[in-house]
């Protein structure tokens, strides 16, 4: 079996590794540098930047008395070039190491186009061109920044967020055109290093889930001093070769030394001459797949930023292995229902499932309950109380369908919710279990048992989840002791669990009894 990959990223090269194991001889074909969006120019450099800030606020800007505020120096080359060179560390470990170590996998540097659904013609620099023929073809060639049609920009240097984790100087001042994730993580970032910033917005920020995260990241960023303008589309860009001016469509013009455009991404197809493979596209631009990452073209499949599944690298590494998968002829299909996402701006945005808005709207009988951070003991001894925690469930069943947790490193608490979800746990199973105390996950117990209990009035450790129709644990107020109580309950259940030997039970018990009577 050929297969042929077009891409380089976590979704190809899970793919690879997934064919390769099952006896396939892979070719990835790759234009750019080796590992993608994510390892080279996206979360991981991203997140080393996001930290580096953390801790340069963490000086000038803690809560706790007694301690100094430091303003922050610094050396923006020496931060750029330590990211660097972990990025470089990772895309050698997680890539190249491949590469070296899997025979079975070849790489062909050069930039593919279909010439029909089973030819593709790589252009190679160096080369010229090279026909290749598979008989499985996997689509993985990820996403590229959607660039607004705002009258002027094309004509300015703006960054990308490329170039915004890329550069050795930090500006003084920066607009950022964006009010989703990308966005608002640099915009964030860049703030706490000492740039003045303004956040223009179309709409509300993180608009495309629950509103009450948008108002929580907003009351934050300004806390912070960043200047959000929501609800708005520049009408003009300009730059007079030191500075950008920006033109709002009320007349007022915003000036700023560097403009960062993160209005999102959308599947990087352009180079592909994909209608030539009869590849069918969504209305966005992006590969349409199945459940098992088949196109409609019955061998063509796809797996990735390029689709049209959720942009997340986990979802792209888990797309490309079942696609291998399945192009050898099995049936694996990926369920994105229960799928944990994060915003990596302070306090952290971590969502999974439906929001109430989206249960009901799929018939589900919602009910939700929002526990703000100043009830959870984390929280409040952090002196950090911004943010909440709010769980959905299906009215009927108690069953948890969703989450949303705004909370400084709430990333680290909504797996425990997909657990939850895979489970079917309701919330009163929630609100029963043992948590640690003081660990920001002990807040989802205590949002649990919000359903049925004012929080506010329990004890510091928070109570233990018994119900008013549960047995005592404690023998004061029970009528029977806890030993005849826990067998009674015990015969009642296993009565009711087994009603035949229920009936020879009792027969055996009169006879018995009559036996005992008569002697």
């Amino acid at each position: 079996m050929k297969v042929v990959i077009i891409g380089s990223g976590s979704g190809a090269f899970a793919a690879a590794i997934q064919a390769t194991s099952s006896g396939a001889d892979v070719d990835i074909i790759e234009s750019d540098t080796l590992g993608g969006t994510c390892v080279n120019v996206g979360c991981v450099p991203s997140k080393i930047f996001i930290r580096a800030a953390e801790a340069a606020h963490a000086q000038s800007s803690h809560p706790f008395s007694g301690l100094g505020k430091v303003a922050v120096t610094l050396d923006r080359r020496s931060l750029t070039r330590q990211q660097q060179a972990r990025v470089d560390e990772l895309r050698q470990a997680k890539y190249e190491n491949i590469l070296a170590s899997n025979t079975k996998i070849h790489l062909i540097r050069g930039t593919a186009r279909f010439q029909d659904a089973h030819t593709l013609i790589i252009d190679r620099s160096e080369s010229g061109t090279q026909l290749l023929k598979a008989d499985r073809i996997l689509v993985a060639t990820g996403s590229r920044p959607f660039i607004p049609a705002i009258p002027g920009l094309h004509e300015v240097p703006y960054w990308t967020s490329t170039e915004a984790l890329q550069t050795e100087i930090q500006p003084t001042s920066l607009i950022v055109i964006g009010g989703s994730v990308i966005a608002l993580e640099l915009a964030q970032a860049y703030a706490r290093l000492g740039t003045r910033v303004t956040v223009l917005a179309r709409s509300t920020l993180l608009s495309h889930d629950d509103p009450d995260i948008g108002v929580q990241i907003k009351a934050a960023f300004e806390s912070e001093g960043i200047n959000v303008i929501t609800h708005v589309v520049p009408s003009r860009v300009v730059h007079d070769g030191t500075a950008f001016q920006i033109s709002l469509p009320n007349g007022s013009v915003i000036t700023a030394e560097q403009l960062l455009v993160a209005a999102g991404r959308h599947a990087n197809l352009a180079a592909l001459n994909i209608a030539a493979a009869g590849v069918a596209l969504d209305v966005h631009g992006n590969i349409c797949i199945d459940d098992e990452m088949r196109t409609n073209v019955p061998h063509i499949y796809a797996a990735g930023d390029c689709t049209n599944q959720p942009q997340y690298v986990y979802v792209a590494a888990a797309a490309g292995s079942r696609a291998a998968a399945n192009m050898l002829g099995r049936h694996t299909k990926l369920d994105l229902s229960i799928m944990p996402a994060v915003v990596f701006t302070d306090p952290q945005v971590a969502t999974i499932g439906l929001t109430e808005a989206q249960a009901r709207a799929n018939g589900i009988d919602a009910q939700s309950r929002l526990l703000t951070l100043d009830n959870v003991p984390r929280a409040l001894v952090s002196f950090n109380t911004r943010g909440f925690i709010k769980l959905v469930m299906d009215k009927q069943t108690g069953v948890i369908v969703g989450a949303q947790i705004v909370a400084h490193e709430g990333s680290e608490a909504i797996q425990t919710i997909a657990v939850a979800m895979k489970v079917k746990m309701t919330v009163k199973d929630l609100s029963r279990m043992l948590f640690p105390y003081l660990t920001m996950v002990e807040g989802l117990k205590l949002c649990a048992q919000t359903f049925s209990k004012d929080v506010s009035a329990l004890s510091c450790c928070a109570d233990t989840g018994v119900d008013d129709d549960e047995e005592p644990a404690h023998g004061c107020c029970a009528s029977q002791s806890p030993s005849t109580a826990s067998t009674g309950s015990g015969l009642l259940s296993r009565l009711r669990e087994n009603p035949i030997g229920s009936v020879l039970l009792v027969v055996s018990v009169i006879a018995v009894g009559a036996f005992i009577f008569k002697h």
